[in-house]
């Protein structure tokens, strides 16, 4: 069953609202082949505020401004997700233009995340021969994390077993050990912003570059966030409410994007 909040939206189209603001008109956005959200928000973004925004769908480079409808595919492989494409990437450009790109965002996950904002893709265990869970691996998460304006991190799910201390292994650099340990492995990149969660959105804390609570979803309190992290979160002493959709932005995203409601399921 979907969680709805008190406005009527599912968690996941908050989610993507939220996401979509974070993106500025001329920027070059991008998301990991499995986010469904972060490709959705990436779509509201140019249809809405963004004109000049370049999308990356699949190994595809567009701009979506002129699309009257978004026909739904479930991840960037998929053919029809270079529908729209102006340009096609080799694999080898893609890398090339995110090493030259300061205005790229890219949003990612992880099956651990640990308080410094670092992501592990690879697995879950001791023995990398043997790991317990086998995660897709980093493919070009690593470049990405490590070169582009900044990155959001966004996961399905809020416990321990996600949010660890330490990551099993790190894929996706982030503020590596906190302070200005990131700047002294000479990644010329942005860092992670922000880390959204089906219960809450998490920033970092300026000088430290630990994790921070920076709100809540509605029905979600400040407790159950930190009873489900595994290390110990920065909390303000007041959290406010994530910011809920607008009227417009629903109304649009229901209707041009999310036309097969994948995010109301």
């Amino acid at each position: 069953m979907v969680q709805k909040t008190e406005e009527g939206c599912s968690i996941d189209e908050l989610i993507t609202c939220f996401l979509s603001r974070q993106i500025e008109d001329g920027d070059e956005v991008g998301a990991g082949a499995g986010s469904a959200i972060a490709r959705t928000a990436m779509q509201l973004a140019a249809m809405t505020r963004c004109p000049n925004l370049v999308v990356r769908l699949g190994e595809t480079r567009t701009n979506l401004l002129n699309v009257g409808l978004v026909e739904a595919f479930k991840t960037t492989n998929d053919g029809r997700a270079a529908r729209w494409g102006e340009y096609k990437y080799t694999d080898d450009e893609v890398m090339l233009q995110v090493r030259k790109a300061n205005r790229s965002i890219f949003t990612m996950g992880g099956l651990q995340v640990d308080k410094y904002g670092n992501c592990n893709l690879i697995g879950i265990g001791d023995d990398p021969k043997r790991l317990k869970i086998r995660g897709p691996g980093g493919i070009g998460a690593p470049e990405m994390a490590a070169h582009v304006k900044f990155i959001n991190i966004q996961v399905g799910r809020h416990d321990k077993r996600t949010f660890v201390e330490k990551c099993d292994y790190i894929s996706q650099v982030g503020w590596y050990k906190g302070g200005d340990s990131r700047k002294k492995l000479g990644l010329p990149g942005g860092g992670p912003r922000y880390v959204i969660t089906p219960l809450c959105i998490m920033d970092f804390e300026e000088d430290t570059k630990r994790m921070r609570l920076k709100s809540v979803h509605p029905g979600v309190t400040v407790e159950q966030v930190v009873e489900n992290t595994g290390f110990e979160l920065i909390v303000p002493e007041t959290v406010p409410q994530t910011e809920p959709p607008t009227k417009e932005e629903l109304e649009f995203l229901r209707t041009r994007i999310d036309t097969e409601g994948m995010l109301r399921r």
